[in-house]
């Protein structure tokens, strides 16, 4: 079952489904995960994928668009501030609480990709999350910082420049996540699996959707170079733990920082590899997301 919700948070609605198992209405209490999904996706993409199979395995699944994305409200537009993704989610986790059939005492939270980052950052101070479930982790600030050729203090004084031209000019500027077609990513010299899985996913028929704009509003990156998803983790994150890997390792950066995740939790419970797996394969290859639900549906069920 499916029901379309509102999330009130502050002035901005957030727009969310709550994907139910077919029992709901047996009248026990239900445990529940609000899920937080990759940078630039939907709740129509990896988040559904996840939410439905764990809706069918008894959990509702709570998958929203984040503010300023998607459905949502928010101006301006396609900005990734991953601080307000936080708060989303806690956001997410009022109208939970409050929801008929729900247990309050049983919320956990999934995180897939970015998402990750992001749930670990919200748990370690919301402790109404009782259970932290990951998917592919990535620290955007890690990755952020990673990316930029001359380093990120120069990244952050070109982007202060910028900035002060929009503030002259009125005007904002919008960047790609990535190439908007293959034969884009050709013309960029882009030939690296993952890159072109990525724009496979996103930006063709197979996962792509119109709300998904694939642009970042570039004032925002000054918010994600100096992110880091997992400060003070060590000592506040004490909810359970599960992380999920792909075992093939490309350059997305998901396989080591879900393990450095692991190492640092002060509560890890699983940790499971899908070998063959790349990363943005575990956003939707049946045969993936399915081994990853399986095992995640047993981490809530023994946490929750």
């Amino acid at each position: 079952m499916l029901q379309h919700l509102t999330i009130p948070r502050g002035p901005v609605e957030l727009a969310a489904d709550l994907h139910l198992p077919d029992n709901a209405d047996s009248g026990a209490p239900l445990r529940a995960v609000v899920l937080s999904t990759p940078g630039s996706s939907v709740k129509e993409q990896i988040g559904a994928n996840y939410a439905s199979r764990l809706a069918a395995r008894g959990i509702a699944a709570l998958v929203f668009d984040p503010a300023h994305q998607g459905r949502s409200g928010g101006e301006p537009r396609d900005l990734e501030d991953p601080y307000r993704r936080g708060e989303d989610i806690s956001y997410a986790i009022d109208v939970l609480t409050t929801t008929p059939g729900i247990d309050p005492q049983r919320i956990g939270v999934l995180g897939i990709c970015a998402g990750g980052g992001y749930a670990v950052h919200t748990a370690r101070t919301d402790h109404r999350v009782k259970a932290v479930g990951t998917v592919v982790p990535i620290d955007m600030g890690t990755s952020f910082r990673g990316f930029r050729p001359d380093g990120p203090a120069a990244a952050l004084n070109a982007l202060a420049d910028a900035r002060i031209e929009e503030a002259r000019s009125g005007g904002t500027t919008r960047v790609n996540w990535l190439p908007d077609t293959l034969q884009d990513a050709t013309a960029a010299g882009l030939t690296d699996i993952d890159t072109l899985q990525a724009i496979t996913y996103y930006r063709t028929e197979r996962g792509g959707n119109e709300h998904s704009t694939n642009r970042r509003l570039s004032r925002g990156d000054s918010l994600l170079l100096g992110y880091d998803a997992f400060h003070l983790a060590d000592q506040l994150m004490t909810q359970p733990l599960q992380v999920v890997l792909a075992g093939r390792i490309g350059n997305t950066g998901s396989y080591d920082t879900g393990m450095r995740l692991w190492k640092l939790a002060p509560n890890p419970v699983d940790l499971m590899v899908i070998e063959g797996a790349g990363h943005y394969e575990m956003y939707d290859e049946p045969e993936y997301v399915d081994a990853a639900v399986e095992r995640l549906t047993s981490f809530y069920v023994s946490n929750l």
